[in-house]
């Protein structure tokens, strides 16, 4: 009896360890995905800066303390308004001063008159020489160019005299104020910057830095949607009013500047939030879409899998439909392996792709709806094969 219950479990555990060293066999259990269809967008992720489509640094012409401010952050001007005022006490007693040069010149100016008109008469007598009416007259010319001279000096004080009241040259609302009263400015080398005013904040545009690799799908006129960090739950909307062609170098990365105008009415957007924005380049709302997954997928060697062919490229907007720039997306043939209906090993099928949207592609043609495409193995095959399930899954050692 001790004899038989032993025989049974020695054959129990060899029974054990064959079927768990041979279960399932080699034949791998394949991830599918249906072909489904929706809607799908092909969009261009960037991140930009939001400013105000006109900005105006607002500076000093002269030097001198800020004696008055008339406006602050977020204050709203009209073009013409004295925003602040410097110390005008010095400019004032230099426009006195010229005054009285001119005055002075003119008093030399009557003298020299009246010198050379005797001069004049007593030549014409023969009571003085012609030396001397010379003299007079060079004495008059001399006098009449510094009455000019020093009404120029005064009129460069009076503009001088101006400049103390600081204007807004434009209607707006007053973004920065880098002054306070009793700051001294000094104009010596460049105009200090006393305000920066953006026109109208209801209109701004984005400066974006797009790659150079997607900058070829990027066009005036197409939508934008993008969000800020202070409104993470809510969608904004533009269009692409300017692709700049001033590319720019950060650490071997070319970029180019996408200029995005926005609307905002009502003021939520403000100057130097950071925007998260998609370019609509494609956009269709019945397309036949596979997932990604299943383009990456390839059988294993040792079975028959035919070669994909080149990718051809397909003129822009031949046999294609859609929204913004669809028609100029690249056409590409591909295979990818669909499961028989009746079940069995996967056959590879060519297919026609359109547009990506990250997740999923779309089919053109190739596929049909409810069709099971492969996207990977649950049990990969040993690895001793030397074919993988899937070149992006995890290595095995």
């Amino acid at each position: 009896m001790k004899i038989l219950i032993l025989l049974f479990l020695i054959a129990s555990g060899a029974g054990g360890w064959w079927y768990l060293k041979h279960k399932h066999g080699d034949e791998p259990q394949y991830l599918t995905a249906p072909v489904t269809r929706g809607e799908m967008t092909e969009a261009v992720t960037a991140t930009g800066t939001l400013n105000p489509v006109v900005n105006v640094t607002v500076g000093s012409q002269i030097s001198g303390n800020i004696q008055k401010l008339f406006v602050d952050f977020n204050s709203q001007v009209t073009a013409g308004q004295v925003i602040a005022q410097i110390d005008p006490a010095m400019y004032q007693a230099v426009v006195h001063q010229n005054e009285g040069n001119v005055a002075n010149a003119k008093a030399a100016l009557e003298l020299a008159q009246l010198t050379a008109k005797r001069k004049q008469a007593l030549v014409a007598e023969k009571a003085a020489a012609q030396a001397d009416l010379d003299t007079a007259l060079a004495n008059l010319h001399q006098a009449e160019a510094n009455v000019t001279i020093q009404e120029a000096n005064l009129e460069q004080a009076k503009v001088n005299l101006s400049y103390c009241s600081i204007y807004s040259p434009i209607n707006g609302s007053v973004v920065s104020r880098n002054v306070d009263v009793g700051q001294t400015v000094a104009a010596a080398m460049n105009a200090p910057v006393l305000f920066i005013i953006a026109k109208d904040l209801t209109q701004m545009q984005i400066d974006s830095a797009v790659a150079e690799a997607d900058v070829g799908t990027s066009t005036v006129g197409q939508d934008v949607n993008f969000t800020v960090d202070a409104f993470p739950y809510e969608t904004f909307h533009g269009k692409v009013a300017q692709v700049r062609n001033a590319a720019s170098t950060v650490q071997n990365v070319v970029t180019y500047d996408v200029v995005i105008s926005v609307k905002n009415p009502d003021l939520k957007l403000r100057p130097g939030m950071t925007a998260s924005l998609s370019i609509i380049v494609a956009q269709k709302s019945d397309a036949l879409k596979i997932p990604n997954a299943a383009l990456r997928f390839r059988m294993a060697n040792n079975e028959a899998t035919p070669a994909p062919t080149p990718e051809p490229l397909t003129p822009p907007g031949a046999g294609r439909s859609g929204v913004g720039n669809a028609g100029r997306i690249k056409r590409r043939d591909r295979t990818v392996y669909v499961m028989p209906p009746g079940g069995g090993k996967p056959a590879p099928v060519p297919v026609k792709l359109g547009i990506n949207d990250g997740i999923t592609t779309e089919v053109i043609e190739g596929l049909k709806e409810g069709d099971l495409v492969v996207t990977g193995v649950s049990n990969p095959l040993p690895a001793s094969s030397s074919a993988t399930a899937n070149p992006f899954g995890p290595r095995r050692f």
